[in-house]
C-alpha cells in the first residue's frame, strides 16, 4: 500500500511539474511577445500615426487580453511555487498584479475626452479621445472667462486659465479656475486645461472619469515601493545574498590617479566683439545687488545666467558675463547682429533657414519687423490636434522664444531690477554677496563630476588589468585607503558647495532639477563613506554614480531658469522622476561595462579567468537590483506627475513605452530559477549588453527617431 501511495504521489508530482513547466513557458512567451510588440508598435506609430496604433494596439481587445492572461497566469504560478515562503518576492509580484488590475479597470470603466466651451456658453457633451463618439456629463460646464498669460515681451503663452462654473439644473453649484497643474474635480470627473481657441474666447478642457482605476493603480505603486525596499532588505532575496558573496567582499584593486584640473580660461578669439563694456566697469558692477528670481542676488548671478541662457557658456569670446549684459544694454544695435543665440534644435534651424547653431537676434525678425517665431508657433498650433502635448518643434520654439524674451526684457529695462532707494527692501550683507560670487566662480559641479567619473572609470580599468595579471578581484589596504581618502575629499568638497548653496538661497537646496541632482550626488557619496568598510566596492560605485548625477546637474546648469516656465514644469515630481531614472541609467551603464569586460576576458582566456568572469556577473546582478527598482520608481513617479498635469497616468507615449520595455528587459534577469541560462556568466554578460540597447533607445532613439511628448532634440 505504501509503495502504491508513493507511486501515486510521484505521478501527481510529475503532473504538477509538467503543468508548471507548460505554464512557465506560456508566461515567458507572452512576456517576450508583449515586450517585442511594444517596441514594434512605437515604430509603427511613427509611420501610421498615434490614433491608428492606439486603436490597433494599445486600446485593442487582444492587447488587453494578453496582459490579463499574463497577470492571471503569474498569480497562479506564484501559488504553485508556494511563494509565501518568500514574502518579499511575493509582495513584489502582487504589486505588479495590482498595477495591471488598476490598468484593466481604467481600460474598461474610464471615460476620457475633450470638451470645447466658448465664453458665456455651457456644454455637457464630451468628445471621446480619438474621435470615437461622445458621452454626456451629468451636469453642465459654463466658461465664464478665459485668459492667457504670455512670456513677458513675447506672444508665446506660458499659461492659460479658464474660470468655469458647474451647473446642475441651470443653477451654479461650483465656480473655480482651471490652469496647468490646477485641476477641477466634481463627482469623479476631473477637468484639465488643455488648449484654447486662437481668438482667446474659447477653451478646450481634458475630461477624465476614472473613479476606480486610478486608486487601484496608485495602491499598486505604493505596494511596489514597499516591496522593493523589502526585497533589498530581505535576507532570503538575491540582493543580500549577492552582497555577501565572497567574490564581492574581496572588493577592487584600485590605483591612485590625480587628474589634471586646470582652471577655465576664456579663449581669445581673433575677432573680438566691438564695442564692449569696459572690464573695469563690469567688474565693479558684479557685486551690485538686484532683484532676481524673486530674491536678492548679485548682478554677477543674473549676468552669468543670462549669458549661459543665450550662448550656452558663462562667457563670450573672452568677455565676462557682466561685459556681455552691459554691452547688450549700451550697444544694442551692434549686439543684435552678433551670432550668440544658441539654437539646439536642427528642425527649428532648418525651418528658419539658419546656417549655424548660433543665430543673431535679427534672424528672428523678417524685413518688416514681424516676429518669425510667433507666426511659426501659430502654424504649429493649427497642425497640432487638440489635447495633444507640444511637439518637439513647439518645445524648441518655446526654448528659443525665452531667449528672445530675455533680450527684449533687457532692452525694455525690465530684466535688471535694482533695489529701491526708499529702504523698503533690506540689502544682503557683503558676506552673502561674496559667497554667491565665489560659488558662481568656482565650478563645483564641473570639478566634481570630472574627478568622480575619472576615478570611477579608473577603477574599472584597473580591475581589468588586475584580472588579466592575477586572475582575481583582490583588495589591498593601500589602495583602499587611497581611494577612501579621495572619496572623503570629494564628499567634503561637495559638502562645502552644498552648504554654500544653502547659505546663498536660505533654504535646503531641493527646489529644481539642478539642486535635486546635486543633493542626490551628495547622498550617494555619504552612503559610500558610511558603507565603505562593510562593502569596499561602494567606494568606486559611489564615485562613479555621484559623477553621473553631477554630470546631469552640470548639463542642467547650462540652461538656467530665468523667466518663469509653464506651471506644468514646476512640479517637484518632475525633478524626482528625472533624477531617479538618470541614476538608474547610470547603473545600467556600469552593468554594461561589466558585461563588456566579462566578454573580453572570456575571449582572451575563459578557462584561466572563469572566476573573474563569474565575479563580474555577480557584481552586475547586485547592481541590477537598485538599477531596475529605481527605474520602476521613476516610471511611476512620472505616471503620477502625468496624471496630475495631463489627466492621464499612462498614455503609451514612445518614451513611456520604451522605459517600460527597458524595465521588462532587465527584470527578466532576476528570474534565474525560471530561466536557468541567466546563471551562466557569459550568457548573462551578453544579455545585459544587448539590454542596454533599450536604454539607448529610450534616451536617444526616441528623440531622434520616434518623437512624442518626451522628445527633445
Amino acid at each position: 500500500m505504501r509503495l502504491q501511495q508513493k507511486i501515486c504521489d510521484y505521478k501527481k508530482m510529475s503532473v504538477l511539474c509538467s503543468q508548471r513547466k507548460r505554464m512557465k513557458k506560456c508566461i515567458i512567451f507572452i512576456y517576450c511577445f508583449l515586450t517585442v510588440a511594444l517596441g514594434v508598435a512605437t515604430f509603427l506609430e511613427a509611420i501610421y500615426g498615434t490614433a491608428a496604433i492606439t486603436t490597433m494596439v494599445y486600446n485593442s481587445l487582444w492587447f488587453f487580453v494578453l496582459w490579463t492572461i499574463l497577470g492571471m497566469l503569474g498569480g497562479v504560478y506564484l501559488l504553485r511555487r508556494k511563494m509565501w515562503n518568500r514574502p518579499a518576492a511575493l509582495l513584489l509580484h502582487i504589486a505588479f498584479i495590482v498595477i495591471l488590475l488598476g490598468a484593466g479597470i481604467t481600460w474598461i470603466f474610464s471615460e476620457k475626452g475633450m470638451i470645447h466651451i466658448r465664453e458665456g456658453e455651457q456644454e455637457n457633451k464630451v468628445q471621446i479621445t480619438n474621435g470615437m463618439g461622445i458621452f454626456e456629463l451629468p451636469f453642465s460646464v459654463k466658461l465664464n472667462t478665459f485668459s492667457i498669460v504670455y512670456y513677458e515681451g513675447t506672444k508665446a503663452p506660458s499659461d492659460y486659465t479658464s474660470n468655469i462654473a458647474i451647473l446642475e439644473e441651470n443653477s451654479p453649484v461650483l465656480e473655480q479656475t482651471i490652469a496647468m497643474n490646477e485641476i477641477v474635480s466634481y463627482k469623479g470627473y476631473r477637468f484639465y486645461q488643455s488648449s484654447f481657441d486662437e481668438d482667446g474666447k474659447g477653451t478646450w478642457l481634458s475630461v477624465n472619469h476614472d473613479p476606480w482605476g486610478i486608486g487601484v493603480t496608485y495602491a499598486g505603486y505604493i505596494l511596489l515601493l514597499f516591496a522593493m525596499i523589502f526585497v533589498l532588505c530581505s535576507k532570503s532575496c538575491g540582493f543580500r545574498k549577492l552582497l555577501q558573496h565572497p567574490l564581492l567582499r574581496n572588493g577592487f584593486l584600485l590605483l591612485l590617479l590625480i587628474p589634471c584640473m586646470s582652471q577655465r580660461t576664456y579663449s581669445q578669439e581673433t575677432k573680438m566683439v566691438k564695442p564692449i563694456w569696459e572690464k573695469v566697469y563690469a567688474d565693479s558692477a558684479a557685486t551690485r545687488q538686484v532683484i532676481y528670481n524673486n530674491r536678492i542676488a548679485p548682478f554677477n548671478t543674473l549676468a552669468r545666467d543670462f549669458t549661459i541662457k543665450l550662448y550656452g557658456k558663462p562667457s563670450y569670446k573672452g568677455l565676462s558675463a557682466e561685459q556681455v549684459v552691459g554691452s547688450w544694454l549700451l550697444f544694442p544695435e551692434i549686439w543684435k547682429k552678433e551670432p550668440m543665440i544658441l539654437v539646439k534644435s536642427a528642425e527649428l534651424r532648418d525651418t528658419l533657414g539658419l546656417q549655424d547653431k548660433y543665430a543673431r537676434y535679427v534672424d528672428f525678425f523678417d524685413k518688416d519687423g514681424n516676429y518669425r517665431l510667433q507666426k511659426l508657433w501659430a502654424t504649429c498650433q493649427q497642425t497640432t490636434k487638440r489635447g495633444e502635448p507640444p511637439s518637439s518643434l513647439q518645445k524648441a520654439i518655446m526654448q528659443v522664444d525665452e531667449k528672445i524674451a530675455l533680450v527684449t526684457l533687457l532692452q525694455q529695462k525690465q530684466l535688471i531690477r535694482t533695489l529701491p532707494d526708499d529702504g523698503s527692501i533690506k540689502p544682503l550683507s557683503d558676506t552673502k554677496i561674496m559667497a554667491e560670487i565665489w560659488y558662481n566662480r568656482i565650478p563645483f559641479t564641473k570639478i566634481l563630476f570630472m574627478l568622480n567619473l575619472t576615478l570611477g572609470f579608473l577603477a574599472i580599468i584597473i580591475l581589468c588589468i588586475n584580472i588579466l595579471r592575477n586572475g582575481t578581484l583582490s583588495h589591498t589596504n593601500i589602495y583602499s585607503s587611497i581611494f577612501s581618502f579621495l572619496l572623503f575629499l570629494s564628499f567634503a568638497f561637495h559638502s562645502i558647495g552644498m552648504c554654500l548653496l544653502g547659505y546663498i538661497t536660505g533654504r535646503i537646496p531641493l527646489s529644481n532639477g539642478y539642486e535635486t541632482m546635486m543633493f542626490v550626488a551628495w547622498c550617494i557619496l555619504l552612503l559610500a563613506c558610511i558603507l565603505r568598510k562593510r562593502f569596499p566596492i561602494t567606494v568606486p560605485f559611489g564615485l562613479l554614480l555621484s559623477g553621473f548625477a553631477l554630470l546631469v546637474a552640470w548639463l542642467g546648469q547650462k540652461n538656467p531658469q530665468i523667466t518663469q516656465l509653464m506651471p506644468v514644469l514646476h512640479s517637484p515630481l518632475l525633478s524626482l522622476h528625472v533624477s531617479v531614472i538618470m541614476i538608474s541609467y547610470a547603473l545600467f551603464a556600469f552593468v554594461t561595462l561589466n558585461g563588456i569586460l566579462g566578454i573580453v576576458i572570456h575571449c582572451i582566456d575563459k578557462d584561466i579567468h572563469a572566476k573573474s568572469i563569474e565575479s563580474l556577473a555577480i557584481l552586475s546582478k547586485a547592481m541590477l537590483y537598485p538599477a531596475v527598482f529605481l527605474l520602476g520608481i521613476g516610471i511611476f513617479l512620472g505616471a503620477v506627475w502625468a496624471n496630475v498635469s495631463w489627466g492621464n497616468y499612462w498614455s503609451w507615449d514612445p518614451k513611456e513605452t520604451w522605459a517600460l520595455i527597458t524595465f521588462l528587459a532587465y527584470s527578466a534577469t532576476f528570474h534565474t530559477e525560471s530561466v536557468s541560462k541567466f546563471n551562466k556568466p557569459l550568457f548573462f554578460h551578453i544579455y545585459v549588453c544587448l539590454a542596454f540597447l533599450t536604454v539607448l533607445m529610450t534616451y536617444f532613439g526616441v528623440n531622434n527617431l520616434l518623437g512624442g511628448m518626451h522628445s527633445y532634440k
